[in-house]
């Protein structure tokens, strides 16, 4: 039996589902996790923008062993990750115990990671990694200052808080929070924790340059604020838009400091910079520290946990039991 949570024109529900339902793909795959994302909160929860095509399978991630495949990199057995590549918007996605996928942008569990390490990190992480890579690529030293972190609690800057503090860097953590989780802002590596209130607010075209290189899940007024506060020739990652889609900024910060302004998109990211990101995380990410920071559940909890997301009941990562191993 196929069960499966599924947008559809009528609401959201967990249901069975049969072999046909799954679409077309060259590898089937039992899946054994998946994870909660923003997005993923979104779709859950019937807010629109996320799923494209109806009805459909929900989850932008899964991790699961291959049951058949027509692709050579894979083989019965396999563990396999896919992130993106259309889950959860016009594919049917990784809520659901079985899933047939066009594989060519998956990944396997990488050395140093196990699958369900690899599940709790997720779009979130792999996102995150994304981000850091981006900087680093773009010449951004640990000496060159300290690197600021927007929406710090969520999954992405959770994680992205870990990579840079594993990796040298200075790393200021954003949070609206900082009684509830300044705490745990710092025991991710964070030398200090920014109240979200420093960066909302219509702010002038150039403030005071402080950070080397932002990560930035937010957008809005927090993305733009934190432009103007970047050193000359810091570069700045875009990589969600949970407070907004807006970005209320200036040419000034890019014509007189030569910042850079980078978009990460962890949907359609090519299969190299894919396996670039989960090596990273498997070198930089403390196995015991995700641990610590996931929460977990099952597939029938998935709707309900995606509420509480969104009403900012859960920081870190949520991991979602699918199947069994």
């Amino acid at each position: 039996m196929i069960r499966g949570i599924v947008v559809s024109e009528t609401g959201v529900e967990l249901k069975e589902l049969d072999e046909a339902f799954l679409g077309d793909g060259d590898v089937v795959v039992d899946v054994v996790y998946s994870d909660l994302n923003y997005k993923d909160a979104l779709a859950v929860t019937g807010k629109p923008g996320v799923v494209r095509t109806l009805p459909l399978v929900a989850g932008i991630d899964l991790v699961g062993r291959v049951v058949e495949s027509g692709d050579p990199r894979w083989q019965a057995g396999d563990w396999i990750v896919q992130n993106g590549a259309g889950l959860s918007e016009t594919k049917n996605g990784g809520f659901a115990t079985r899933a047939r996928l066009d594989a060519k942008l998956a990944v396997g569990v990488p050395d140093g990671l196990s699958p369900e390490s690899v599940a709790a990190l997720g779009t979130a992480g792999y996102t995150a990694a994304l981000s850091v890579l981006r900087i680093v690529s773009e010449g951004v030293l640990p000496s060159d200052g300290p690197v600021l972190v927007t929406g710090a609690t969520g999954g992405v800057g959770s994680i992205a808080t870990m990579l840079l503090a594993t990796a040298g860097f200075d790393v200021h953590a954003s949070t609206g929070r900082v009684d509830r989780f300044g705490d745990y802002l710092q025991s991710l590596g964070a030398t200090e924790v920014v109240p979200r209130s420093d960066l909302e607010g219509r702010g002038k075209p150039l403030q005071k340059a402080q950070y080397a290189g932002v990560v930035d899940s937010v957008g809005g007024e927090v993305l733009a604020n934190a432009i103007a506060r970047t050193l000359p020739n810091g570069t700045v990652t875009a990589c969600g838009l949970a407070g907004s889609i807006a970005l209320p900024s200036t040419v000034m910060p890019f014509i007189l400091r030569g910042v850079t302004l980078a978009g990460i998109d962890s949907v359609w990211a090519p299969l190299e910079d894919r396996a670039d990101a989960w090596r990273l995380l498997a070198k930089g990410i403390d196995v015991d520290q995700l641990d610590l920071m996931t929460s977990r559940v099952t597939l029938d909890e998935v709707i309900a946990a995606g509420q509480q997301l969104l009403d900012g009941e859960r920081h870190g990562r949520t991991l979602v039991t699918i199947g069994g191993d």
